[in-house]
């Protein structure tokens, strides 16, 4: 029999690596990028098919299927939906969208299946967490990256205006191959950090705690959550000079530092 823990697992993160690549195409129109989002997608699809029909044949009467199951059937529709809209109407902002609802229930349901004991509920919150974490590690990752990038570019173009050719400047890349790998390491921690605070916002909305919701590590996240984003549409739909894409950045994973000292001002993050 497949076991269940290894396959849910498998199902979230190949949806979430989806996600990743169709958040590429969401705001850069990368058509590579959205093809093997869509592939992943697929697979996903897959996957929640086959786990529906053996949750199916193990108990064929509907009347004792769980929330888990329901939840199930609710995220399986959602990347349905998205397929046959991607396909057919190719109205990419919006399965984009669907499919954040659909990695959010299905995060969401990963919690919700330990309704029984404390000890099954502490398990899969625990769970929980390190996809979490995990999310939230490799999106510091990469905007640590892009960030780094960032005062490269402004270094390097504060030189090249003054007309200052030292020998660092030399050794430093162009100005355009910086801000194409600046672009994409934000490209690429933007969503990571989306879907992190998903993920956390569905732990804090399952058990209850609406007002967790305005805490203030919660309440940073997501305004820098809201500056990447900003960043990336606005350069993708102004295509400003990179300088000012460079300051954004900047000012967005300055929020997002500040953020890790904010623990001990939160609710439920002080254990850090």
């Amino acid at each position: 029999m497949i076991t269940e823990n290894w396959l849910y697992d498998a199902m979230l993160y190949i949806y979430a690596l989806s996600l990743l690549f169709y958040f590429s195409d969401f705001v850069d129109r990368n058509r590579r990028a959205k093809q093997m989002g869509t592939g992943l997608l697929v697979f996903v699809w897959v996957l929640q098919t086959a786990y529906l029909i053996q949750r199916i044949v193990s108990h064929l009467n509907m009347s004792f299927f769980s929330l888990f199951e329901y939840l199930l059937l609710f995220s399986w529709l959602l990347v349905t939906i998205s397929l046959v809209m991607n396909r057919f109407f190719r109205i990419e902002f919006i399965v984009f969208f669907v499919n954040v609802i659909g990695f959010a229930v299905l995060a969401l349901n990963m919690f919700g299946i330990g309704s029984g004991t404390s000890l099954e509920r502490w398990e899969l919150a625990r769970k929980l967490l390190y996809v979490h974490v995990s999310l939230m590690i490799c999106a510091y990752a990469a905007l640590t990256i892009a960030t780094i990038f960032a005062c490269m570019y402004l270094f390097l173009h504060s030189r090249l205006k003054g007309k200052q050719w030292t020998k660092s400047v030399r050794r430093l890349p162009s100005l355009e191959l910086i801000d194409i790998y600046m672009y994409r390491c934000t490209l690429v921690g933007a969503p990571l950090l989306a879907m992190s605070l998903a993920v956390a916002v569905t732990s804090i909305l399952t058990e209850g705690e609406f007002g967790l919701l305005l805490d203030l590590k919660v309440i940073a996240s997501f305004i820098s959550l809201g500056l990447y984003i900003w960043t990336l549409l606005k350069r993708r739909w102004l295509d400003g000079p990179g300088w000012k894409m460079a300051r954004w950045i900047l000012y967005s994973y300055a929020l997002l530092f500040l953020n890790v000292f904010l623990n001990q001002a939160s609710s439920f993050h002080g254990w850090s």
